[in-house]
């Protein structure tokens, strides 16, 4: 990447950052909401080992939109979908003060009618409002698809690629532990030969 990139980039995740520290303080603190940063430095390292400039890319739950639009200033066509209204918002807002092409749709990543059960985690069924439709796209249209997955949801997203995904689809799955482990078909890949 060029040395402007870079320096966009540093300056989105400095921003990021600050977005949550805020959000963190005024939203967090009074009660329960699902949104917590990814490590933007991990991800972006792993973005950068899987990036092939006009692949398209999903981002599962993209909150505040910084990964959506490091993806997109990386090359990629990127897309995120979000449940909050509130941080779909300011998603746009973020991507238009770093002139970025993301595209944010507030709705589920879940397609209508899915339905997961695994002996970890009560049902959970696909949600009315599918993000899917306002994008005009499929699952399976996604060259590349990015979650930071909560406790079990792991397998959720790995189960959500195999039924609708693209087979040859990159699945990134950001684990605090871990760091971005990449998956194609189901399987863990090492990411030296992604």
């Amino acid at each position: 990447m060029d040395a402007a990139t870079i320096a966009q980039l540093d300056a989105l995740c400095e921003e990021g950052w600050e977005i949550w520290d805020t959000f963190d303080r005024t939203v967090r603190e009074r009660g329960f909401h699902p949104f917590i940063a990814a490590d933007y430095d991990v991800v972006r390292r792993a973005l950068t080992q899987h990036r092939a400039p006009g692949q398209r890319f999903l981002e599962f739950g993209s909150a505040t939109g910084v990964i959506t639009i490091m993806a997109d200033l990386m090359g990629f066509e990127a897309y995120g979908i979000e449940l909050d209204r509130s941080l779909v918002n300011t998603a746009r807002e973020l991507a238009a003060r770093f002139s970025s092409r993301a595209q944010f749709v507030a709705g589920s990543f879940l397609p209508a009618g899915y339905h997961f059960q695994s002996r970890f985690t009560d049902s959970v069924p696909g949600l009315d409002t599918s993000g899917y439709i306002q994008l005009g796209k499929a699952l399976d249209d996604f060259d590349v698809v990015f979650g930071y997955p909560w406790n079990n949801e792991d397998a959720m997203m790995l189960d959500l690629m195999k039924r609708y995904g693209n087979p040859d689809a990159l699945l990134l799955l950001h684990d605090t532990n871990a760091g971005v482990r990449a998956y194609r078909g189901g399987r863990l890949i090492d990411p030296t030969r992604a």
